[in-house]
């Protein structure tokens, strides 16, 4: 049996709807010994987002209905916005209804959904499953349980709301007594089967386990020998079994000779002191030897590092170590403790919150790759049959990168964000990011991940995201972002990959609903002798495009004269290119620079420096500029292998100008771009 999935409804910042996270199977570590080895990434669920998105709640609503189960949910585990849409029901319904009053009045809840699979050919008992089957469901590959947080007494709940709507008309005073009001009330978990009928004596917990393995579990500087201690005392119970009792025999014996000492040594003379001052039989000490088997084994172990055939205390050891040896420890005493014939009755998880926490970026790459060699040989030589899935939590682009590339898919990600003051869960598949043909996904899944591999995994993490095609917009942007007061509050990705590669990323971008800005050019086509001139074009009457986002946008057409806007807007994505510019079409971004700003002594500035002949052949004692104007495409073409050098150059200008109103503007195109997404950003919709 696995945990298939997991719905919350309106717990913390989860609402209604997208509400749903996925899990990968389990699969035992005998079964992955039988096959060819593999490692873990494929068979662990992750679960990745910004801070503060909701990543954390769904270990946490596992953890209180599993491990706390009963007097844990309080207001504060609410949705405050249904609370608040309960009260103004509350407000317009309970005040008009008398005690004799029939209808049914909803109260605060709250509702998961629990859904189990089980694999076809399994050997597992689903005995604890039996409750929620019917003759009916018998061949089923999985099973839902429904639980709801409820009111134990909801006539009291009622009552006490009555009272409250009666004496307060302040909005604000009054939501606050509606708080404390739920926090005084006794809150129960109820069973529920699909046909809606409640099933009584159950308890989630015997039929799932979970062990949570907490972030930045790094309590003291002794944290490790506490830890290793308690395993190797488990240890020794586990092994020594009646033996154990020997040893308290043999500790008692040493505690009556060490007390026998110690009242010679010290008791004796005390209490002859303390006769001075009082009778000893009002005041009289006794001291004793105290030792047990748990003091002797909670301090039995000195945790020591070995670097260099150096011995090196703990606490003198980097966080990020630290962090990772606590993170196998806990896994280490959750392997002890697991059952030595395990009998699949139960859903066990092992949940890992954030292990990146103090580690550097190679080690957390590694983390992931290698967990599942660590849980192997730890459990060699043990007949173990663990068949425990592993959920990870993470806001690192690397652990990210580490599972695509290490599993070889974007199956089993859950990307958690929050949209609309909710948060929004987003089960990535293959076939959700590339759609359509296999074959044809083989391909670009396989180009994704390459690409994601270098840089494009920090789009799981930002705010927004701004796709362009070449340096030199890639390089430029980021300073003009970084001078708008309102762009430069969120964390904005700039990534650089050309339009027709760029369309494999349009469905991944919708599916994580985050507001994509996409700059591409307009690439009008030129036959030879137009580019052997330097023609500039002023009409797109009968021009086609070679852009490919352009064309499949464009309902497939590659005419420009199709075109009715300069932009596509599309869900959560913004498309723009140029349009045209002083009287002429420019056909990338370096020519739409140069004719937007073709008068700015700057601008000038870098042109002549970068290609001097060029540009005073091209002047020719101008005043008015507009030479350059008409030889926007030739600086272009002039300056395709320099583009670095351009931007670069560019920048540096930029950096160093002291008046704003001497830096160039960048082209209308962008700027509308740049107002879409700054819009976005402010929640619009």
């Amino acid at each position: 049996m696995f945990l298939k999935s997991l719905s919350i409804i309106n717990f913390r910042k989860f609402g209604k709807e997208n509400n749903k996270i996925e899990f990968v199977d389990a699969k035992s570590y005998q079964e992955q010994q039988n096959e060819k080895e593999i490692n873990i990434a494929p068979t662990t669920t992750l679960i990745v987002g910004k801070n503060n998105c909701g990543k954390t709640t769904i270990v946490k609503a596992l953890d209180y209905l599993i491990n706390y189960n009963k007097d844990v949910f309080k207001s504060n585990d609410f949705n405050y916005l249904y609370l608040k849409n309960l009260l103004e029901d509350y407000k317009t319904l309970l005040l008009k209804l008398d005690d004799k009053s029939n209808q049914k009045i909803t109260t605060p809840y709250l509702h998961f959904k629990i859904c189990i699979g089980i694999e076809e050919n399994s050997n597992d008992l689903i005995t604890n499953l039996v409750p929620f089957m019917s003759l009916e469901d018998v061949n089923n590959s999985e099973f839902e349980i429904s639980l709801k947080v409820e009111l134990e007494d909801e006539e009291v709940f009622i009552a006490g709301l009555k009272k409250l709507l009666e004496k307060n008309d302040n909005s604000s005073i009054l939501f606050r007594k509606y708080l404390e009001l739920i926090d005084n009330s006794v809150f129960k978990i109820n069973y529920y089967n699909t046909a809606n009928e409640k099933i009584r004596d159950f308890n989630i917990k015997n039929l799932i386990e979970l062990r949570p393995i907490k972030a930045n579990n790094i309590e003291s500087e002794k944290c490790l020998s506490k830890a290793f201690s308690k395993i190797v005392e488990y240890r020794y119970k586990s092994l020594l079994g009646e033996e154990v009792n020997d040893i308290s025999l043999k500790i008692n014996e040493i505690n009556e000779d060490l007390t026998e000492l110690i009242s010679q040594k010290h008791t004796n003379s005390i209490n002859e002191s303390l006769v001075e001052i009082e009778s000893n039989e009002k005041l009289k000490v006794l001291l004793s030897a105290d030792l047990t088997f748990q003091k002797m084994m909670s301090n039995l172990i000195k945790y020591e590092y070995i670097e260099h055939d150096m011995n090196i205390p703990e606490n003198q050891f980097g966080l990020g170590y630290t962090n990772l040896m606590m993170i196998i420890a806990d896994l280490i005493d959750y392997m002890e403790k697991y059952p030595e014939s395990s009998f699949n009755s139960k859903v066990n998880i092992i949940s890992i919150e954030e292990p990146e926490t103090f580690m550097h970026p190679q080690m957390q790459e590694l983390f992931i790759k290698n967990i599942n060699e660590a849980i192997a040989s730890l459990l060699k030589s043990k007949n173990k049959n663990v068949n425990s899935q592993l959920i990870i939590t993470t806001h690192s682009s690397h652990i990210l990168n580490s599972k695509i590339h290490s599993g070889n898919t974007f199956n089993n990600i859950n990307y958690v964000t929050v949209k609309d003051n909710f948060t929004h869960v987003v089960s990535l598949r293959d076939d959700i990011i590339i759609p359509g043909e296999t074959n044809k996904r083989e391909n670009e899944l396989k180009f994704l991940k390459k690409h994601i591999k270098y840089k494009v995994s920090e789009l799981f993490f930002s705010d927004a995201i701004i796709f362009v095609e070449g340096v030199t917009e890639e390089t430029l942007i980021r300073f003009y972002i970084d001078g708008n007061k309102e762009l430069n509050k969120h964390y904005i990705s700039v990534f650089n990959i050309d339009g027709a590669h760029g369309l494999v990323y349009h469905d991944l971008i919708q599916a994580l609903k985050v507001p994509a800005l996409i700059i591409t050019d307009l690439d009008i086509k030129r036959n030879d002798k137009e580019k052997e001139n330097f023609i500039q074009i002023s009409n797109i009457k009968n021009r086609v495009t070679t852009n490919e986002t352009i064309k499949k946008n464009n309902s497939g057409s590659d005419e420009l004269k199709e075109l009715n806007a300069v932009n596509f807007k599309i869900n959560n994505m913004f498309i723009t290119y140029q349009d045209k510019i002083d009287n002429y079409y420019a056909t990338s971004f370096e020519e739409a620079f140069i004719l937007t700003n073709y008068k700015n002594k700057l601008l000038n500035t870098v042109l002549k420096k970068m290609k001097p002949n060029i540009y005073e052949d091209i002047l020719d004692g101008d005043s008015t500029f507009n030479n350059i104007k008409n030889n926007s495409y030739k600086l272009q073409r002039k300056l395709s292998n320099n583009k670095s050098d351009f931007a670069n150059e560019l920048l540096f200008h930029f950096i160093v100008e002291t008046e704003d109103e001497n830096i160039p503007h960048l082209p209308m195109y962008i700027e509308t771009g740049l107002s879409w997404l700054s819009t976005k950003l402010k929640g619009a919709k």
